[in-house]
């Protein structure tokens, strides 16, 4: 791992990989976790998310190949306007 990088978040779900994020020269190494989710909302829709100090992605379980690429766009979208935020402002 690089200097100033994060390392990937505690696992609670099946990891699937892990998405690293380049921003104002930081780099955050977020893992990519797969959970299933309940129906009755009772638990997170996925995409990024920040806990203490750990940042990740979270996919649903159930999806498809091309949904949980979406998911993991998704996600790192939402990392890289959390990021920015934090080391650009």
């Amino acid at each position: 791992m690089q200097n100033d990088a994060h390392s990937p978040s505690e696992v609670s779900g099946r990891l699937l990989g892990i998405v690293r994020v380049v921003v104002g020269g930081h780099i955050c190494d977020l893992a990519v976790q797969s959970m299933p989710f309940d129906s009755d909302g009772e638990r997170a829709a996925g995409g990024f998310f920040v806990q203490g100090n750990n940042l990740g992605i979270i996919v649903d379980d159930a999806a498809t190949a091309s949904q949980v690429q979406a998911q993991i766009e998704a996600g790192t979208a939402e990392a890289v306007r959390h990021l920015s935020k934090k080391y650009l402002n």
